[in-house]
């Protein structure tokens, strides 16, 4: 039987190098005993480890390495022998590891999970303190009790956000500290530190952010557990809140004012819906009352309702996505670059009266300098603005619709699969029409100039088959 016993500190390292060479002459994890207690090396004995690497080639993976360095902090006595079980086991069976049903990978995460999270707490929860410093550098001290191991791993935290000064943390477990260099040493007693002038300050500030309105004890508790309260000196504060909350709430309430301010009233006066009540009967009317519409919060920043145009007895409807700058400014759709673009193909393909809209009304941007860049309207919005496009598709009665992209395809047909493998087909619309499915003309403006040609060339191929499709309907 072999006896490995690892130190209080750096048994990250030791616990690794053993593990390699024990596995390198393919040592069952039954025949090794891993302590972290030096005393019982005094009675148990034990044999040596080899002397050297055994003829097995030892692997792991990365993330099974930042799991060693977790779960050797862990108290637990076995941690250190099921990490050589899990690490013995890799050597055959590499995917185990990797199973998070596995219980030897569960219990280890388990190990790992409390680990993780009082290193959490040490970064929130250390107070240093103040001393005396004899260089020009500051010096500070303070004193942590961590349940488990972790100083070696939560302390290089400290020494990249505290660089600029001498520190030191004591701990049962042993003691940091930092004057440029980051070194460990050995348990020392409690230090005696004086108390910080910025106490008082730090408390008045814990003090005021709390709201007796929200007060949730076992959250809090939570996240800051008692276990810790002897070293925060804010939580000397926390038993007379508590008692005081019910107190504060009243007092709040009874601050409260009694009147509306007047400003109320003006922000309800401008959400107030301000469309008619009665369904439009023609274009117009629906025209007119999607210029006064807030069904989603886009008409907050665009400048004006973009409706459609064009012939409203038109057998062929391209929708769009949404209008774009140049469309915005002004109430026109597809009078930008890629409107341009779908004129032009249209002309070529010699389609006749066409009824040209978009899915969603309102430009969507984001303000970048003076520029307003535009975005993709959600699924939401486009529902919300299918109510008039629904209105559009009844007045105008289209034989064919024509979708230009993913947007448009969502709002017609309702699916919102991906648009490559469905361009070029004809779907049913959600009230029956049949759609054609391809490009919009702004995605091929974004394509890389090489391969505009053959995406402008598929939409112009689709345009064809949307004349042909009209002339066959026509025809009956």
């Amino acid at each position: 039987m072999i006896r490995v016993t690892l130190p209080p500190l750096g048994f990250v390292q030791i616990w690794r190098d053993a593990a390699r060479l024990l596995a390198s002459h393919d040592t069952p994890p039954e025949s090794v005993i891993w302590s972290r207690d030096a005393a019982a090396d005094l009675f148990g004995g034990g044999d040596p480890l080899p002397e050297r690497d055994g003829p097995a080639r030892v692997t792991a993976p990365a993330s099974f390495q930042r799991l060693v360095e977790t779960v050797l902090c862990h108290r637990d006595p076995q941690a250190p022998s099921w990490l050589y079980q899990a690490l013995h086991r890799h050597q055959r069976d590499l995917r185990a590891l990797f199973n998070p049903a596995d219980p030897l990978t569960r219990r280890l995460e388990e190990l790992a999970k409390p680990v993780r999270r009082e290193i959490h707490k040490m970064h929130a929860f250390v107070r240093f303190r103040e001393l005396p410093a004899a260089g020009p550098r500051r010096s500070f001290g303070a004193w942590f009790e961590p349940e488990h191991a972790i100083l070696e791993a939560a302390t290089p935290f400290f020494a990249k956000r505290f660089a600029d000064m001498d520190w030191m943390i004591a701990t049962p477990q042993g003691v940091a500290r930092f004057d440029g260099r980051l070194t460990f040493h050995p348990p020392a007693p409690r230090p005696d530190l004086p108390e910080d002038a910025s106490e008082a300050l730090w408390g008045t500030y814990f003090a005021n952010i709390f709201n007796p309105a929200r007060l949730a004890v076992k959250a809090m508790q939570s996240e800051m557990p008692r276990k810790y309260w002897s070293n925060l000196p804010e939580t000397r504060l926390i038993p007379e809140m508590l008692a005081g909350a019910d107190a504060r709430v009243a007092a709040m309430r009874a601050a409260m004012p009694t009147d509306t301010p007047a400003r109320a009233q003006r922000i309800l006066n401008r959400q107030a819906p301000q469309m008619d009540l009665q369904r439009p009967q023609t274009l117009a009317e629906a025209q007119h009352q999607a210029a006064a519409c807030r069904r989603c919060g886009l008409c907050e920043a665009a400048t004006q309702t973009v409706w459609g145009e064009g012939p409203p007895d038109a057998p062929l409807m391209i929708v769009g996505e949404a209008p774009g700058d140049a469309e915005d400014l002004s109430g026109r759709p597809f009078v930008g670059p890629a409107g341009q673009l779908l004129r032009e193909e249209l002309a070529r393909a010699e389609i006749g009266p066409t009824w040209l809209t978009n899915a969603v009304k309102h430009f969507k941007f984001t303000p970048r300098g003076k520029r307003r860049l535009h975005q993709n309207p959600t699924r939401g919005e486009i529902s919300h603005c299918r109510w008039w496009l629904d209105l559009e598709r009844e007045m105008v009665r289209p034989k064919l619709t024509v979708a230009l992209g993913a947007s448009a395809a969502f709002a017609l047909t309702g699916s919102a699969a991906p648009l490559t493998p469905r361009r070029g087909r004809i779907e049913p619309a959600t009230d029956g029409g049949p759609v054609l499915l391809t490009w919009h003309p702004s995605r091929i403006l974004r394509l890389p100039t090489p391969d505009q040609p053959a995406a402008r060339a598929e939409l112009a191929a689709d345009l064809a088959t949307a004349r042909e499709v009209l002339a066959r309907i026509e025809a009956g």
